[in-house]
């Protein structure tokens, strides 16, 4: 840690950077790979949506003495195709199905109450319709454009219209890739996945918005210096913020990971599986759209500004003639040394400095003479 806060040190300071700014070609192109697997991965494999949203049955066996394979490969039998089988933290096996008729699901009562050591009274069915699924769909749709619209006036009002699109596409890009993932490792969408992801824009705005208001304070009245461009600016106020991203995101992310190790793996909770992945996924996600896709981003959008054109050409101009002036000054220094040698003495002190405002007249010194004491005193 004292590492790492050394280096948030350098970075605040200004005497460390990384050039998130000028390269963000490298970041775009990263991203768009990630993007290009994940829609790839949602148009070939699609999403494994799990009965609340298809419908189907789910069989519920009370104190089995099978395992979730033995569960799994019996189901598998009368249905000619495998199902979802999972194990729950209270030690039940719960198996989803497509929507099945009676006699087909009484085969699978029979199935399991077989292989699992159970009467068949210890093997429950619950029938879900997609309606409920279709839904919970519409809701969640409902709520994702009323938060955007809202989201999208509040950034408008606080900053500016440049930067509410900047974190709207940095917020399509967290929810791309963490459905993405979601398609292409295969896990189960529930509603507890739906809620992780509406729950992952608040944090990825959060991100964003925190990294925003630190370039719009260092970026205040820029145009009227020309000392750096507004890319610049915005690339050290990047900097500035980078602990506190890792540092947030670390915070956010061990409790998270302490519920998939612990909740999911340990105890067996499914449920919380769902909810944590999504989380994990779209906080990471979050963390690097603010610095590598949302600042870059807007700073594209305000180059194209006429003001900011104005200020880089200034930024651009000055420094060629520094580079200029500081190219030729060791020629009029060697020049002055050699005339310095000859006309000058060593010990002459030098003249002082004079600003732009100082006139000098040149001449010969015009004092009036003094009269004499005869006429001073005038007649006696």
């Amino acid at each position: 840690m004292g590492l790492l806060g050394g280096f948030g040190a350098r970075l605040y300071s200004g005497q460390s950077a990384i050039n998130f700014v000028g390269r963000r070609r490298t970041w775009y192109i990263m991203s768009a790979v990630i993007l290009l697997v994940a829609i790839a991965a949602l148009l070939i494999r699609g999403l494994n949506l799990g009965v609340e949203f298809k419908g189907g049955a789910v069989y519920t066996v009370t104190n089995p003495t099978c395992s979730v394979i033995d569960a799994r490969e019996s189901t598998a039998d009368v249905l000619g195709s495998t199902p979802t089988v999972t194990e729950t933290g209270a030690g039940l096996i719960r198996v989803q199905t497509e929507p099945l008729d009676q006699a087909t699901s009484l085969q699978v009562i029979d199935a399991l109450s077989q292989t699992c050591g159970v009467s068949a009274e210890a093997v429950s069915v619950q029938l879900v319709g997609p309606t409920w699924g279709q839904e919970i769909t519409s809701k969640a749709l409902q709520a994702l454009v009323v938060f955007l619209v809202l989201v999208t006036i509040f950034l408008s009002i606080y900053f500016e219209w440049r930067m509410a699109v900047a974190a709207l596409v940095a917020l399509a890009h967290d929810v791309v890739i963490t459905v993405g993932i979601y398609a292409l490792v295969g896990l189960q969408v529930t509603p507890a996945t739906v809620i992780g992801v509406l729950t992952i824009l608040g944090y990825s705005l959060y991100d964003t918005v925190v990294v925003f208001d630190k370039v719009k304070e260092d970026t205040r009245g820029i145009t009227a210096q020309s000392m750096l461009t507004y890319g610049e600016v915005a690339n050290r106020s990047v900097n500035q913020m980078l602990i506190r991203s890792i540092n947030t995101s670390i915070t956010s992310l061990l409790p998270v990971l302490a519920i998939i190790v612990v909740g999911a793996g340990l105890l067996g909770a499914g449920t919380l599986l769902d909810l944590a992945v999504a989380l994990a996924i779209g906080m990471a996600a979050g963390t690097y759209s603010s610095i590598f896709i949302a600042t870059p981003f807007l700073v594209q959008f305000k180059e194209r500004e006429p003001d900011i054109k104005s200020l880089a050409v200034r930024v651009h101009a000055r420094r060629a003639g520094q580079a200029r002036s500081a190219k030729s000054r060791p020629e009029s220094d060697d020049g002055e040394d050699e005339g310095s040698d000859e006309d000058a003495s060593p010990s002459a002190p030098s003249a002082p400095a004079l600003s732009d405002e100082t006139t000098i007249i040149a001449g010969p010194r015009t004092q009036p003479r003094r009269q004499p004491r005869a006429k001073r005193n005038g007649p006696k």
